[in-house]
Formats: structure tokens, C-alpha cells, sequence
């Protein structure tokens, strides 16, 4: 069913007041490593040792670099999953806030501007003076 023009507007407004009240938010994946280290004397080279981790890590990018930090503990990893999920949360919004705008400027009529009379452009002086005679 399309909507009216006020309906949109008034979705928008709601949507606006949503991106305002967002908390702390930053892209990112949550991702949990184990591995063996480099060091060829560790206990997770020797057999039957299980390797080391598991080891939680948030993953983002900084000017297409692959930025990687470790969540040392259960506070940190909380605290990552809700500002990730904070994220997820903004990016949403603003696609239905794009969605929305789209459809609004689908919908809002066309102004029709009263025709300009051209003036005409007045010649400016010069500063530079004129060579000597």
C-alpha cells in the first residue's frame, strides 16, 4: 500500500530520533582464535598438547587495513559485542533512512520556479593601469 507524504515524514522523524539516541557503537567482528605459537620449545608443539586459546579478538579495518585487538577478558569481550551490536543496529537504521528519503523524494511534487529575468552582467573596471605613453 503506498504511503502519503506525511506518513514517510513522520517515519523519518522517528528514525532520526533513533540515530540520535544510539550508545557507543564501532563496526567490527568478534571472532575467537587458538593456535600454536613460534616458539618451537612451547608445551602446544609437544604431542597431545592442545594449542593455545581459545583467544577472543575484535577484527575492523582502518583505511583498508586489517586492524585486529585482543578482548583480555570477559568484561572487554562484553563490552565489544555491545557496541558491535550497536553498530549493526546504526547501519540498519540508516538504510531504512536512506529507503525512506528515497521514497519521499519519489513522492514530493515538483516546484515549478517562476521564470528569472537575466540581468545584465555590469561590466567591472580593471585595477591595472593602462601601459604610459
Amino acid at each position: 500500500m503506498p504511503q502519503s507524504l506525511e506518513d514517510l515524514e513522520q517515519k523519518r522523524s522517528v528514525i532520526a530520533r533513533q540515530l540520535t539516541d544510539l550508545g557507543d557503537f564501532r563496526p567490527g567482528s568478534i571472532t575467537t582464535t587458538s593456535g600454536r605459537c613460534g616458539k618451537p620449545n612451547c608445551r602446544c608443539h609437544q604431542p597431545n598438547e592442545p594449542p593455545h586459546g581459545p583467544t577472543d579478538r575484535l577484527t575492523y579495518k582502518v583505511e583498508g587495513k586489517t586492524i585486529s585487538e585482543s578482548l583480555s577478558s570477559p568484561a572487554a569481550l562484553a563490552k565489544a559485542e555491545r557496541e558491535v551490536a550497536e553498530f549493526r543496529n546504526y547501519q540498519q537504521l540508516t538504510q531504512e533512512f536512506v529507503e525512506i528519503n528515497t521514497q519521499i523524494c519519489r513522492l514530493r511534487p515538483v516546484a515549478e520556479a517562476a521564470p528569472q529575468t537575466q540581468e545584465k552582467k555590469r561590466l567591472k573596471r580593471s585595477n591595472r593601469r593602462s601601459p604610459a605613453k
